[in-house]
């Protein structure tokens, strides 16, 4: 579980640096809004 917690913290920690929001984000990966929103 501290694994995927710290997956978590870097997929969020990315994400913020590289300015997307969750729904861009998803967008990209192609994956639902939701998805994304579970780790960040």
């Amino acid at each position: 579980m501290v694994e995927l917690q710290k997956i978590a913290g870097r997929i969020a920690s990315l994400r913020r640096e590289r300015g997307y929001t969750g729904e861009a984000l998803a967008a990209r990966l192609q994956v639902s809004p939701q998805a994304v929103s579970k780790y960040s």
